[in-house]
């Protein structure tokens, strides 16, 4: 299309993905912008809570046309089966949906390319994407993940900065390829952790980062003027997928890793400590005091300061926020009330 005014020439023109604006003034084109038309065909990948930000933001800049989540599991108490929060929300808004338990399923495999995406996006999927899958859309698949990478890759880079006492974390937008979180670096950008940082606190502060970093990268990736880097692999550090007996307090161990434990494993597994005759104690919160006058027994019950507290091996791990078995969250200080026998 060309228009003729006062002001110049303009013309415009669009391919499938882009669109050509220039203005021809004084002699010399002036003004050229490209613009990403809302026809990008994307389909998202994620599962958790984690993932929803960035759903929601990518719904409100380029055309979803489906979403791959994980499929409903048993739940509660009553193991009823409960669908993963990126199903509900994408159902909410009208996006189709499947669930299936391998993505190498040919029915699963038949719909991506039925979708004809040129470009996936994945968020806290939970599953290994295949090369038959990275090589779908002319775009690549592009990750969210949550941390600094290279360090902390894999299931749970959120629990293990925490629990290794890191300073700081962040995202970063990757191009996938068939490692597990070895792609080529697109952006970066960290936050400090804070000292009440849980993995539910943090996770949310780093589920609306990359959201947002994720909407700034797309534009200059997609129109080729961003161009991904390689990680220094000698600089990597590993995640794994967490199990329910990680939650189990060791008090062999340090009180403030202890401590960064209960943080890091909150809301799940959750951190126990199994030396209470009432039954398995789950700990919300806690902190660490270090003090050389006491005489050390990893493992033995005390009250300090009229909360309850466990010897851990250089100091108290004290236990602010409890829930035992069978019974609501309280505060330390209430648990002691029904706990004469504590210490």
């Amino acid at each position: 299309m060309i228009l003729i005014s006062h002001s110049g020439i303009f013309i415009h023109a669009q391919d499938h993905y882009l669109s050509y604006c220039l203005i021809y003034r004084g002699g010399q084109f002036q003004n050229y912008a490209k613009i990403l038309l809302m026809t990008m065909r994307i389909v998202f990948m994620g599962s958790p809570e984690f993932a929803l930000p960035t759903l929601k933001k990518l719904t409100e800049h380029y055309s979803v046309v489906g979403v791959v989540t994980q499929p409903d599991r048993p739940a509660g108490r009553g193991r009823e089966m409960k669908p993963p929060p990126v199903k509900l929300l994408a159902e909410s808004i009208g996006l189709p949906v499947i669930q299936p338990s391998r993505l190498r399923e040919p029915e699963a495999i038949e719909q991506l390319r039925a979708w004809a995406p040129d470009l996936i996006v994945v968020a806290a999927f939970g599953q290994i994407l295949r090369q038959e899958v990275l090589d779908l859309p002319p775009y690549g698949c592009v990750n969210v993940h949550a941390s600094l990478l290279p360090r902390w890759r894999g299931a749970a880079p959120i629990n293990a900065a925490i629990l290794h006492g890191d300073e700081q974390t962040g995202v970063t937008i990757m191009c996938m390829d068939a490692g597990l979180d070895t792609g080529p670096i697109l952006s970066q950008q960290a936050i400090p952790i804070e000292p009440d940082d849980t993995a539910a606190t943090l996770g949310e502060k780093l589920a609306r980062l990359g959201a947002d970093l994720l909407i700034e990268t797309l534009p200059p990736y997609l129109e080729g003027e961003l161009q991904p880097q390689p990680q220094d692999d000698s600089l990597a550090t590993y995640a794994p997928m967490l199990k329910k007996e990680d939650g189990w307090l060791d008090f062999r161990r340090p009180a403030a890793m202890l401590a960064r434990q209960v943080r890091a494993y909150h809301p799940w597994p959750g951190a126990f400590y199994e030396g209470w005759p009432g039954g398995h104690l789950k700990v919300l919160r806690a902190r660490s005091v270090l003090d050389a006058h006491l005489q050390l027994n990893p493992g033995e019950r005390a009250i300090y300061q009229g909360l309850p507290a466990v010897h851990a091996a250089d100091g108290l791990l004290i236990l602010e926020e409890v829930q035992p078995a069978g019974k609501k969250a309280m505060s330390g200080k209430t648990f002691l009330l029904g706990a004469r026998n504590w210490a």
